[in-house]
């Protein structure tokens, strides 16, 4: 009999609240700030919790993911290269083709006003995808 974890029952919002606390210190309040950021633009978005740890927000897909590492938090959007960023915030993962990252080092303070901007503008963009007309079958 498979025994269920603690873990396994909470919800995304839930474990992306333990994970900033397990985090702690200077990358635990930045990825807080972040999180704050993007439900203060859109309180629709929606938490999930994916690849075996990963903090996500969506609203029609996607929006970005919030990792964590040693030195930094990442934030990676996964249409970020159809993204408008003339606050020049995008500073990682430059050279894909559809994903933009904004790594965060300790001190370093993020532009709220042009982070919101950008997930106001993923948004948009999830939405536009979302509504494009069904293409008609070949006869």
């Amino acid at each position: 009999m498979k025994t269920s974890d603690a873990s396994e029952e909470l919800s995304a919002s839930e474990r992306i609240t333990e994970k900033i606390a397990s985090l702690g210190g200077w990358r635990g309040a930045a990825l807080a700030r972040m999180r704050k950021f993007i439900q203060d633009e859109e309180p629709a978005v929606v938490e999930t919790w994916k690849w075996m740890g990963t903090p996500v927000w969506e609203l029609n897909g996607i929006i970005c993911t919030g990792e964590s590492y040693k030195d930094k938090v990442k934030l990676t959007f996964a249409k970020g290269a159809s993204l408008k960023d003339p606050a020049s915030l995008f500073n990682s993962s430059l050279e894909g083709n559809a994903r933009r990252a904004i790594d965060i080092f300790e001190g370093q303070d993020v532009n709220s006003a042009a982070f919101k901007a950008l997930i106001r503008e993923a948004i948009t963009l999830n939405s536009a995808g979302k509504a494009k007309p069904a293409k008609k079958a070949k006869t």
